[in-house]
């Protein structure tokens, strides 16, 4: 009955929208009058009451020549907000002409008190009303949800006999209408995947994931939740409701203080409406939000930290125009995003500009407690990406390789499809802490908890279906007994990580000094105005034979004294002339040589580049220049046994044994997928099956071939 309720008092107000404004705005513009009447409708109905005590005050307050009023307001009004104008909303149904409805309605806004002024201005709310009462609209607006019909009161309406009339709409269920109608007017704009609020089983889930494992350790006192991109503030209020409610069942008493950042101007005047509409004055006011205030170029919160953090960030969506207010990639300076880890000062959390997602994570990372009991533990939605975007060395994976070597990752959990409004995508739930109980240190859970779900009547927006309440006790009883399971699957935190290898082979070139080929290095000799080595290069065939020269090393030789005695110096730049446009690759041919080292330097070591060989009758130890185009990468996890070199030996030296690996290419990256871990491959048909379906079709066509091509004759 509560839904219906709640569905009918959406449909009306989505309503007003068709009846009164069809005509004076696209569709898409709709939201911009109706979301900020609606917040208006409920604070005046919640004010109502309290109306003339508020007056009364402010009299008293004018005539006192009280400057800082607005506490003694507050108090006056019973909330944390008020409204010192002599009208109501009801005050203004009966106004002879537009331009006095105008001036009293203008009047009417300007007298709530500043916190409500900071919605007004986000919705830019004011901007609209020239145009509605001009067009004779503004009326037929205020009339609309003053309808007798609609109740977005937080009181019954009663009958004159005492009865309900009409049942009051509590902060949840007002909650629940705002947020409906912003689905339904995004779905209308057809907005980006994740600009929405999360829907509100994945927000218990999420919730219930940070709280019950800290449940029987959550003591009488104070905490602080956080969301980095709290759109409507949802995802804060109901982690407050599950935290109160599971300390109430622990006989604990706790108090909550929420803050959250929002950067969409409209979703945050919601959030802050909303706040205030459930007396959470103070939470309100640790609401920051407009477009000037970026999570990820402004911080809010710089200094604070905080017990409970969880968020559901944009994902997919570009940060570019952050990275360059921060001073871009090479300027940034931000401890959150550049810190130090294993030894690097400046290691980068850096992502692609075209995806910030993990940065959201990152910034909570920063604000995490670290000298409490409980710490912190965080919770936050990401699509797939997060898990695998981004080689080794690169921001995305250097994020997952700090949090996994910190041991501050607990569990990654794999949602239904289509479980949010706008987006089919897979979605996941990163699950962190760093105080992790004794028995998880070093390990990591991954729970695949995509066929856990109910489905929906009635699809909303692209959302097919939810998490019922026995889904989320049951991934929650999966995540809390950390066992191995179908659903469960835990390892060791090496075993997402991997160093990635740079792989060289050596460069081989053999010379020939046929009529051709030094025709057409004199050409490119022409052409690079080297027209000394152009005349060099017309006596090394006699000098030198026609080739070909297997060895390079040996033909430069001869020819660096064939130059000396011409005059003629080879510099760096006609070296490589004739690496590049005289020699050519042959796999067959000697090694370059790039660097010979001193008797007793070095030591063989073939591995890692260093070969042993002869040269003018004497042993020594060399590097060969390396061939960029046989140049590989190979990813060697870091669970491999014997490590780096066991690999190269086991999966690279049997198909090219002159390969070595270069030891300053070395770098750790981490990705995790849930694929490799949780796929079911389908069974085979077996030979019987098939023959049967086979002889069906055979059956079912029985004439038809011969019907096509005739019948021999």
């Amino acid at each position: 009955m509560i839904e219906n309720n709640l569905n009918w008092i959406t449909n009306f107000i989505w309503g007003i929208a068709d009846d009164v404004l069809r005509d004076l705005y696209v569709r898409g513009k709709y939201r911009d009058v109706i979301l900020p009447m609606t917040v208006l409708r409920r604070l005046d109905a919640v004010l109502e009451p309290t109306k003339q005590a508020v007056l009364d005050m402010k009299v008293a307050l004018d005539r006192a020549d009280i400057k800082n009023q607005d506490q003694p307001l507050r108090q006056a009004a019973g909330q944390a907000f008020y409204n010192t104008s002599q009208f109501t909303l009801n005050d203004l149904r009966s106004r002879a002409s537009q331009q006095q409805l105008k001036a009293d309605f203008e009047a009417y806004l300007d007298g709530f008190s500043p916190n409500v002024q900071d919605i007004l201005d986000n919705f830019e709310f004011r901007n609209q009303i020239p145009r509605l009462s001009k067009a004779d609209a503004l009326g037929k607006v205020i009339e609309k949800f003053l309808d007798p019909s609609l109740n977005l009161s937080p009181n019954p309406v009663i009958n004159g006999d005492g009865s309900i009339k009409l049942p009051g709409l509590d902060n949840h269920g007002m909650g629940t209408v705002f947020e409906e109608l912003i689905r339904r007017f995004n779905e209308e704009n057809n907005e980006e995947a994740g600009e929405h609020w999360t829907p509100r089983d994945a927000v218990k889930l999420m919730a219930r994931l940070i709280f019950l494992p800290v449940a029987d350790r959550i003591e009488s006192g104070t905490y602080l939740l956080y969301d980095g991109a709290c759109g409507t503030g949802g995802m804060l209020t109901v982690a407050e409701e599950e935290l109160k409610q599971l300390a109430e069942e622990n006989e604990k008493q706790v108090a909550t203080h929420l803050y959250g950042q929002e950067i969409n101007a409209e979703t945050y005047a919601i959030a802050k409406a909303d706040f205030l509409l459930k007396g959470e004055g103070d939470a309100a006011d640790n609401l920051v939000g407009g477009p000037e205030y970026s999570t990820l170029a402004n911080d809010a919160f710089p200094a604070h930290e905080f017990d409970f953090m969880l968020s559901n960030p944009p994902y997919g969506k570009s940060w570019k125009s952050d990275l360059e207010r921060m001073g871009g990639k090479d300027g940034i300076k931000d401890p959150r995003f550049v810190t130090e880890h294993k030894g690097d000062p400046e290691y980068s959390l850096l992502t692609r500009s075209s995806d910030g997602q993990m940065l959201f994570l990152v910034n909570m990372l920063s604000k995490m407690k670290h000298d409490t009991k409980l710490g912190s533990r965080i919770a936050e939605v990401h699509n797939g990406s997060s898990l695998f975007t981004g080689d080794a060395g690169q921001g995305e994976s250097n994020i997952r390789r700090r949090i996994i070597e910190n041991d501050w990752l607990e569990a990654i959990v794999a949602l239904p499809l289509n479980m949010f409004y706008n987006t089919g995508i897979a979605t996941y739930i990163w699950v962190l802490t760093n105080r992790k109980p004794e028995h998880r240190q070093g390990k990591v859970q991954l729970i695949d908890a995509t066929q856990w779900y109910r489905p929906l009547r009635k699809n909303l927006g692209k959302k097919n279906c939810e998490l019922s309440d026995e889904d989320i006790r049951k991934i929650c009883e999966t995540f809390l007994v950390f066992e191995e399971s179908e659903q469960s699957k835990i390892f060791p935190n090496a075993a997402f990580g991997y160093w990635k290898v740079t792989v060289e082979r050596p460069l081989r070139l053999v010379v020939d000094l046929t009529p051709d080929a030094t025709a057409n290095f004199r050409k490119a000799c022409m052409e690079a105005k080297e027209e000394q080595l152009a005349t060099l290069i017309d006596t090394a065939p006699v000098d030198l034979g026609p080739g070909p020269h297997n060895d390079f090393n040996t033909f430069l030789s001869s020819f660096e004294a064939l130059a000396s005695r011409a005059g003629v110096k080879l510099t760096a730049k006609r070296l490589k002339l004739l690496q590049n446009s005289l020699a050519r690759k042959d796999e067959s041919a000697v090694p370059v040589i790039k660097k010979v080292y001193k008797p007793g330097k070095a030591e063989a070591d073939p591995l890692h580049g260093r070969f042993e060989t002869t040269m003018d009758g004497k042993l020594c130890v060399v590097e060969y220049e390396p061939d960029t185009e046989l140049r590989d990468t190979e990813q060697v996890p870091l669970l491999e046994k014997g490590g780096i070199e066991a690999f190269i030996q086991r999966e690279v030296l049997p198909y090219a044994g002159d390969a070595w690996i270069d030891e300053s290419s070395i770098k750790t990256g981490y990705e995790i997928s849930f694929t490799r871990y949780f796929y079911k491959p389908q069974p085979l048909r077996s030979l019987e099956e098939i023959r049967a379906d086979i002889l069906a079709l055979e059956k079912e066509t029985d004439g038809l071939l011969d019907e096509i091509i005739g019948r021999g004759e």
